[in-house]
């Protein structure tokens, strides 16, 4: 089956869409439920290392927290919270 360039670009793109609306409704649900925000985060931390272990060489998995790590100490995971959290003007 062939796809048109532009749907083939855009279909990570929506199943991505799609993966972060599902989590986001869990997050709700599992919050609604009165578990604790690091019980959810550690969950889904652990879920995500476990798949992604799965599907990619450890050297990239690796990679991908390192990454992780670094916008952590740099600060670009609480600018981007802080950006999410801003009164709309």
């Amino acid at each position: 089956m062939q796809h048109e360039p532009n749907e083939t670009n855009s279909l990570p793109e929506r199943e991505l869409s799609h993966a972060g609306s599902v989590i986001d409704k869990a997050i709700e649900y599992m919050t609604s439920q009165d578990i604790s925000e690091l019980a959810i985060a550690s969950a889904l931390l652990g879920g995500a290392l476990g798949l992604l272990t799965k599907v990619l060489p450890d050297a990239v998995v690796v990679q991908i927290l390192q990454n992780a790590v670094a916008s952590v100490e740099n600060g670009e995971i609480h600018r981007a919270r802080d950006t999410d959290t801003a009164p709309k003007a």
